[in-house]
């Protein structure tokens, strides 16, 4: 049973361009915390179907949200299953009776088929800037500005992303990802092998999260090819590049996606922790939440320039940054001496960590929603 919060809508209707199941980050952590304090309502990207009539998919988590995946009739055009998104929202709604709402929007595109309703709150949590991701759609940007115009306070993922958003709103404010230590922490105890990883020698440098167009396929193939004798361990689902176009050796180990409840399994085997970003448009504003998590797991991390990660671990002594696959593989075998020794490792990921959990983040970013509906 939610506890109300002062303030907080009775019902919060988040808008998302991720499902739920897809890959466990932001958006779950938060709204995983607030669903303690609201009725939530997570309304994910489209499934299209080969029946002939739109319906709505509804499924509860453990967490009690519940989880709308639109199922469309494949071959409408855009304009279309916005509309059908629309009157499956309404009648949803209208069903349930709900009469206090908010709105949690991730996706700027959704504003087509929410822009009608009649909510007392509405949050733009901007964790990426989306239009500069592969396959963005014309119309984002547009829409984008049209939900700061509409939105009561914006939150962005990173600092990046802050000083880009800022200067559209008169309440933004930047929560850089955070990270659950209590649950990647068991990592740096010994726990079972996932079968996959078990056979595989050492060292192992392993990589979570989308194997997508922020993704330097040719920096890991680089790599690769220079240290045969390290192994090289990708986790996480292939989206929106072609997975002939990763690169392929007998040391690298594409291994799927994994559920977040074992990614913990996972690291313990690794020895250290890669974040091999490619430098584009893509990645100009992200702030990874996999750096943190890494650290809490206890491995030594080595990530290429990106902006945010260089801002808040360049100097921290846990995070090594490299700008090509030279400077990479120095990096990693610093990495490795690092892992050697391990108390004076965790001593300073300990002092980095210090104060960031999702609860801190969650806490502090209710008390700005609080300050818009009080």
């Amino acid at each position: 049973m939610s506890i109300a919060r002062a303030g907080l809508p009775r019902t919060l209707l988040c808008l998302s361009h991720l499902r739920w199941n897809f890959v466990y980050q932001r958006p779950q952590h938060l709204l995983s915390r607030i669903a303690k304090h609201a009725e939530v309502l997570f309304f994910e990207e489209p499934r299209r179907t080969d029946q002939a009539d739109a319906w709505l998919d509804v499924r509860t988590t453990d967490e009690g949200i519940r989880v709308m995946t639109p199922c469309l009739p494949a071959g409408l055009t855009r304009e279309q299953e916005e509309h059908a998104q629309r009157a499956l929202l309404d009648a949803y709604l209208a069903g349930s009776q709900t009469w206090d709402l908010g709105l949690w929007y991730y996706s700027p595109m959704t504003l087509s088929f929410t822009d009608h309703l009649d909510a007392r709150l509405i949050v733009y949590d901007c964790m990426d800037e989306l239009s500069a991701f592969k396959n963005a759609p014309p119309q984002l940007a547009e829409r984008e500005a049209r939900l700061m115009r509409k939105a009561d306070v914006v939150f962005t993922g990173g600092q990046s992303l802050y000083e880009s958003k800022r200067r559209f709103h008169h309440n933004v404010h930047a929560f850089p990802s955070s990270v659950d230590i209590g649950h990647f922490e068991k990592a740096c105890k010994p726990l079972p092998e996932p079968s996959d990883q078990a056979e595989l020698p050492g060292p192992r440098l392993g990589f979570y999260g989308v194997l997508d167009e922020r993704f330097d396929a040719a920096l890991i193939g680089a790599l690769a090819a220079a240290r045969p004798d390290w192994q090289f361990i990708m986790l996480g689902p292939v989206a929106k590049i072609r997975p002939a176009d990763l690169p392929q050796a007998q040391n690298i180990h594409y291994l799927g996606q994994k559920a977040y409840e074992d990614l913990p399994r996972y690291l313990a085997g690794w020895d250290v922790a890669l974040m091999p970003f490619a430098i584009n448009e893509a990645t100009r504003y992200i702030s990874p939440t996999k750096t943190p998590e890494y650290l809490a797991a206890g491995r030594p991390v080595v990530s290429t320039p990106i902006a945010d990660v260089v801002s808040r671990y360049g100097d921290s002594g846990v995070v090594h940054i490299a700008n090509d696959a030279g400077s990479f593989e120095r990096a990693i075998e610093t990495a490795l001496a690092d892992a050697a020794d391990r108390a004076a490792f965790m001593d300073r990921v300990k002092s980095v960590l210090a104060g960031m959990s999702w609860d801190n983040t969650c806490a502090a970013m209710l008390a700005e929603v609080e300050k818009c509906v009080s």
